[in-house]
């Protein structure tokens, strides 16, 4: 009998049971700046996930502690590109609230209509870049028609297309140019009406609800752990709006015309059906603010200032609702010019953070899906 020699070939026996770790960034198209994402996949899935953060910084938090309270106000509006008036808002929220002052009636109003504008410009963004994104072109370019209407209204009282630079410590840099409100009550209502185009293009979409439905459920218990704030958590049902809860400039006259959009899904589809209601809403609230600016009597918007302003020695912190979150303002001051400490407490930074319990157990696939429907802005978090 011939004896026979049995070979064993292993065809990548090994590779079965080896991670891949796998990096996107710090250059992606869907990050909405410079992040990277680490991820460890098992075949497609994703088993770990960390968000490496810092590659905007700026260093804003030490800067503003040598500029004055003038000053540090071009530094503030510019974390979160999108949302500049509102960031503009809290810094001088926090350093009027240290210094005791009363901002006239017609300031307020005015910075409340202005960041409501200024909220459905962070959101119709977001409305056209999210469905990019998946694969559809059509809705960005309807997302920057609406733009345009309201950045020349924003660009014609301000000066600015994206740095307005128009709130003052005190009130706002100068009154409306004759005619404004006529311009952006039209540009307004021209909006709205053609806002029905994302629920026929993006909403009524089977291959979007496809892509959405189900994909990247974030639970209210993640929401509360990581500090998850704006419509990314009250798409998990966390019902928590600081215009209704904590109300600050006119929003407390307002509560009739402000309503709060939740969803109880808390996956894809949930956030960008809160984004996209919560655009209509504040149309709503800009046009009872323009409803409200007729009827003041003729006033001025600022307060004079001393050539040198120092606020007291002490801590406040301001928070606002910011249009992707929750954003707060811790100011300590010894007395001086500058600011002692200005801590910013950004939505994106804590809303990113949640990526590391999101993504693990999802397909790569999805990590677009998940990742462009988490609406942040990197520089809001490298600030």
């Amino acid at each position: 009998m011939t004896p026979t020699t049995e070979t064993m070939v292993g065809i990548g026996g090994a590779a079965e049971s080896t991670d891949m770790v796998l990096n996107i960034g710090p250059q992606h198209p869907s990050t909405h700046g410079v992040l990277r994402l680490k991820l460890v996949l098992d075949g497609e899935l994703i088993t770990r996930a960390e968000p490496v953060i810092g590659y905007m910084h700026r260093g804003a938090e030490k800067l503003f502690e040598a500029r004055d309270y003038r000053q540090i106000i071009m530094l503030a509006n510019r974390h979160d590109w999108l949302s500049a008036f509102s960031n503009e808002l809290g810094v001088v929220l926090a350093v009027e609230r240290m210094l005791g002052m009363e901002v006239p009636e017609r300031a307020v109003w005015l910075r409340t209509l202005l960041a409501e504008l200024n909220r459905v410009l962070n959101h119709l963004m977001f409305l056209g870049s999210y469905p990019l994104e998946l694969g559809g072109i059509t809705p960005v370019f309807y997302a920057f028609t609406e733009r345009e209407e309201l950045q020349h209204v924003m660009e014609e009282v301000s000066g600015g297309r994206m740095h307005y630079m128009f709130n003052r410590v005190g009130g706002l840099k100068e009154d409306l140019p004759a005619g404004w409100t006529t311009r952006a009550r039209g540009a307004v209502a021209d909006v709205r009406s053609r806002m029905d185009r994302f629920d026929d293009l993006v909403l009524g979409n089977e291959i979007f609800r496809g892509r959405t439905r189900g994909v990247g459920v974030l639970s209210p218990a993640a929401v509360h752990a990581y500090g998850v704030s704006g419509p990314i958590a009250r798409a998990s049902g966390v019902d928590l709006d600081l215009r209704r809860d904590e109300p600050y400039l006119a929003y407390g006259e307002l509560a009739d015309v402000l309503k709060v959009v939740t969803r109880e899904e808390g996956d894809c589809l949930a956030r960008f059906e809160c984004l996209l209601e919560q655009t209509y809403h504040a149309l709503d609230l800009a046009e009872a603010c323009l409803d409200r600016l007729a009827d003041l009597p003729p006033g001025p918007v600022n307060q004079r200032l001393p050539k040198v302003l120092k606020a007291p020695e002490g801590h406040t912190y301001a928070w606002t609702e910011n249009p992707l979150g929750i954003n707060g303002y811790y100011l300590v001051s010894k007395g001086e010019k500058t600011p002692y400490r200005l801590k910013l407490r950004s939505a994106s930074y804590n809303n990113v953070q949640v990526l590391t319990e999101l993504l693990p157990g999802t397909l790569v696939s999805d990590m677009v899906a998940i990742l462009g429907s988490m609406f942040f802005v990197v520089g809001d978090i490298d600030k």
